[in-house]
């Protein structure tokens, strides 16, 4: 008799490109809690973030960092609206153990440090957790270094996760409004780019690429600053990568179920062939931003001149506060001028001249044609 295994399914690339509304909307409305202070993301963080009221900004950081893992879908919707409608049919109790279930995924924090989040959540008395605002705080101590708890926040996302219903109500009234007021325009206005961004990219060849060059190929120099999703990326069995309109030279990614999702700064693959004159000004207003700053240009003319330097030695040079170099590095090494690298527990960094030739290259092709 003949064997039943003549006629097979071939290995499905583990790879997709998708627009995601829902994840997109989201990750723009996180980065207006502290995106804003990053060099190089679009001006419409920037400009939205200065527009909030502080009251507007305090009820924002709370529903997006301290309910977060309420607000943050776990799948695929085709709109912003639609995942809001969603948020508000579901049941109260679901939508805040929804959240409690992700803390129950972090493991405590033991010598090695923060160990990230674990496939299935750890047993967990809800009760006894939510029985107090302390014992509450002493569960995300457990689980989180102190340094990145805000105690006030925390205890405010606390009077909502011991009453479901008001924690709904907060999060489906604040979303639609930051989506009526600020990001549907925007949206609108991006879709059409983000779109021709999914179509280029799906025309390019992931069945030979490992998890990490695709990684590579998606998020370029970006890649080499990720290290914090090395291990998501080993244990996806799903990554879909989304072109973003925010982001810049920057990389989001989300972790949910085994599926990474990996938000990148929306442009044309390298070699694919296709036409979108949005797209690629897109991608050179990236590449020009790094280089509109002066202290940013001198960080890369010292680089240029006097070759590899360490961070230390570029803030004595400039004269400048830590932070604030910091702020120019990263950016300058997310968009690839600068390749970053340990030298005796030091970073140090070296000009990447075919990234910088690259670039003037784009800008002439696209000024002046092919």
């Amino acid at each position: 008799m003949p064997g039943r295994d003549f006629i097979v399914l071939p290995d499905a690339t583990p790879f997709a490109v998708a627009l995601e509304p829902a994840r997109s909307a989201i990750h723009s409305l996180l980065l207006l809690v502290g995106g804003a202070e990053l060099s190089g993301v679009a001006d419409w963080v920037t400009r939205t973030a200065a527009a909030l009221t502080p009251q507007e900004r305090e009820l924002h950081e709370l529903v997006m960092i301290g309910l977060h893992y309420a607000v943050v879908p776990q799948s695929s919707w085709p709109s912003f609206p639609a995942y809001l409608e969603h948020l508000a049919n579901c049941d109260p109790v679901a939508l805040r153990d929804k959240m409690m279930d992700v803390y129950a995924r972090f493991p405590p924090l033991g010598d090695e440090g923060f160990q990230g989040m674990s496939d299935e959540p750890l047993p967990v008395d809800l009760d006894a957790v939510l029985a107090d605002v302390d014992t509450y705080l002493g569960f995300l101590r457990e689980r989180f270094e102190e340094k990145i708890i805000d105690v006030d926040l925390e205890t405010r996302a606390y009077s909502y996760a011991v009453d479901p219903p008001a924690m709904q109500a907060l999060i489906v009234s604040h979303l639609r409004k930051m989506w009526e007021t600020y990001l549907a325009p925007e949206w609108e206005r991006a879709e059409p780019m983000l779109r021709d961004a999914v179509e280029a990219f799906r025309q390019v060849s992931w069945s030979e690429m490992s998890k990490p060059e695709a990684m590579e190929y998606v998020a370029g120099p970006a890649y080499d600053g990720a290290k914090c999703c090395q291990d998501s990326l080993q244990r996806a069995e799903r990554i879909i990568f989304v072109p973003h309109p925010h982001v810049g030279p920057y990389l989001g990614t989300f972790f949910v179920n085994r599926t990474l999702w990996v938000l990148f700064g929306a442009r044309l693959p390298a070699g694919v062939p296709f036409h979108a004159p949005d797209l690629s000004r897109a991608e050179i207003l990236v590449r020009i931003n790094a280089l509109s700053d002066d202290n940013r240009l001198h960080i890369l003319q010292l680089v240029a001149e006097e070759g590899e330097h360490r961070s230390q030695d570029i803030i004595s040079s400039l004269g400048l506060s830590q932070s604030t170099v910091s702020r120019h590095l990263k950016q300058l090494s997310a968009i690839g001028y600068l390749s970053e690298r340990r030298c005796n527990g030091a970073k140090c960094y070296q000009l990447d001249r075919d990234r910088i030739q690259n670039t003037l290259q784009a800008i002439e092709t696209f000024l002046l044609g092919s």
